[in-house]
C-alpha cells in the first residue's frame, strides 16, 4: 500500500468512527501528542488529545443517528506529513430532529512509528 493509500485508509477510518460513534475507535486513530488540534464547524479549537476526546464524547452523547458522506478534494503527502481536504455532509439526528449540515474539512496526518495518525481536523461550515 503506498503513503497515500494508507494515509486514506486511516482518514477513512476516522469518519467510520465517527458515524458509529465509537470513542476507542476515533482513539485508535487520533495521535496522543500534546500539539493535536481540533476545530469543529463554528467552534473554538482543542489542544491535545484529553479535550479533543472529551469534544467526541459530547457528541456522540448528544446524536442518536450519524451518516457521513464524504467528497475528497485533494490528498497530498510530503514526507513524514500529508492532510486530506474534502466536504463533508453530515445527517445527525439530535433529540429527534433530523439535521443535515455540510463541512469543508482538512485532516492532517503523520507518520508516527511507521502508522498515520490524524493529528488536526478542522471543519468549516459550509453556507446554503
Amino acid at each position: 500500500m503506498t503513503n497515500e493509500q494508507e494515509v486514506l485508509s486511516t482518514n477513512q477510518a476516522f469518519y467510520r468512527a465517527f458515524e458509529k460513534r465509537d470513542i476507542e475507535a476515533m482513539s485508535a486513530v487520533w495521535s496522543k501528542g500534546t500539539g493535536c488540534l481540533c476545530i469543529h464547524p463554528g467552534r473554538d479549537v482543542l489542544r491535545g488529545w484529553e479535550a479533543i476526546r472529551s469534544s467526541w464524547e459530547v457528541i456522540f452523547k448528544n446524536s442518536n443517528y450519524l451518516e457521513i458522506e464524504t467528497d475528497i478534494i485533494s490528498t497530498e503527502v510530503h514526507g513524514t506529513i500529508a492532510y486530506v481536504v474534502l466536504r463533508e455532509t453530515v445527517l445527525q439526528v439530535i433529540r429527534g430532529r433530523k439535521i443535515e449540515a455540510q463541512s469543508l474539512a482538512t485532516n492532517v496526518f503523520e507518520l508516527l512509528g511507521g502508522k498515520w495518525y490524524l493529528v488536526h481536523h478542522h471543519g468549516s461550515p459550509v453556507s446554503r
